[in-house]
């Protein structure tokens, strides 16, 4: 028991000090010039996201923008919805999605789309329901300026409604913080230590498109850490940052929209790999689901150094859900949403061996 202690102790540690090379948005943003931004933003059916999202973009304080928005062949009342919503701010463009070539990925035609009518110095791709305050825009141009990056991203803090969203969106955090070196991620040109986030990347539009843009990566669920992987293979810098105090993100509304999102970027976000499979599943049994089980039993027994391992896998997500913004209440959760994760895991890599489609948005995907 004593080296199960050690083990979690030495987790904890790690997050601590793993989190010191993850740089957080300046809250007084320091920008020499004011390059032009373009704001492109993928839509299909976000007819509930679009005023939201749209207040969120005309209150950004960053005047040299142009916001450009994509329809991306909506079944629903989007169309009408944001030309309601933008009224005539000339700011906007709003753009109609073309047919979706074969084998392409949805929001990655989008983006290709979107950036093939961009004008601006740098392009910031933003999710329909992500939400930010007025700097949030000068905020991470002027970190992306200071590392001298050409692209910046980072995970959002996360509105969790939907009970299995308070279960699999917070651990998107704790699985950057835990098993991502950061020191890698954001100081070397090291491929694997590589993530990125679709809701929330800006790039220098220059090294974006010698590098290809979105079309290197037409085919990927993950597309995101795809790219960002593309921008270090061709010896460009990337800054994963703390964007938690100015960007926040709803991304689900019902457990079903949860499962199905989780579903499709599960396995294919750990490349597939049935090893890899393994090794998680065993790693977060032993872990993060048992420890409330040896709590139990120490209570029972009076050995109350059984509760260790528990109360330190709380403290390790409490730590990252206050360095996140995250809700501190749920890190009590923890052995449910590795549970959770693995569950999705398992699913997600069973419906790739019987080569079942994922869905998402209305269409597809092997």
């Amino acid at each position: 028991m004593a080296i199960y202690i050690g083990i979690h102790l030495f987790f904890l540690g790690w997050i601590i000090i793993n989190r010191l090379f993850l740089p957080c948005l300046p809250k007084q943003p320091e920008l020499k010039e004011e390059p032009l931004v373009s704001v492109l933003v993928p839509m299909r059916n976000e007819e509930r996201n679009v005023e939201t999202l749209i207040k969120s973009l005309k209150n950004a304080t960053y005047r040299h923008t142009e916001f450009i928005i994509l329809n991306d062949q909506s079944t629903d009342g989007t169309q009408q919805a944001l030309e309601q919503a933008i009224a005539k701010d000339q700011r906007f463009n709003i753009i109609m999605g073309t047919e979706l070539p074969k084998g392409w990925v949805g929001k990655v035609h989008a983006c290709h789309q979107l950036q093939q009518v961009a004008s601006g110095d740098f392009l910031l791709f933003v999710d329909a329901d992500v939400r930010f305050r007025p700097k949030a825009i000068e905020q991470s141009l002027s970190l992306l300026q200071q590392k001298r990056a050409q692209l910046l991203t980072g995970f959002p803090a996360f509105d969790v409604s939907p009970f299995l969203s308070k279960l699999l969106v917070p651990m998107l955090h704790f699985v950057i913080l835990f098993h991502l070196p950061l020191f890698l991620a954001n100081y070397t040109k090291f491929k694997a230590a590589t993530a990125a986030n679709g809701m929330w990347m800006l790039f220098e539009a220059t090294s974006y498109r010698k590098m290809g843009g979105h079309a290197i990566v037409y085919n990927s669920l993950v597309e995101d850490v795809h790219i960002a992987r593309k921008v270090k293979e061709h010896g460009f810098k990337v800054i994963l940052a703390n964007i938690t105090s100015s960007v926040k993100c709803r991304m689900y509304d019902t457990n079903a929209e949860v499962w199905e999102g989780f579903l499709k970027n599960s396995y294919a976000g750990i490349g597939r790999s049935p090893f890899m499979a393994i090794v998680l599943i065993v790693f977060y049994t032993i872990f993060y689901i048992l420890p409330p089980f040896l709590a139990i039993y120490g209570v029972f027994t009076g050995m109350y150094s059984w509760l260790l391992p528990y109360a330190l896998t709380i403290a390790q997500r409490w730590y990252i859900d206050m360095v996140t913004n995250q809700r501190w209440y749920l890190s009590v959760l923890v052995p449910l949403q590795a549970f959770a994760m693995l569950a999705v895991l398992i699913q997600s890599m069973r419906k790739s061996y019987k080569k079942q489609a994922y869905s998402w948005k209305g269409r597809h995907y092997s």
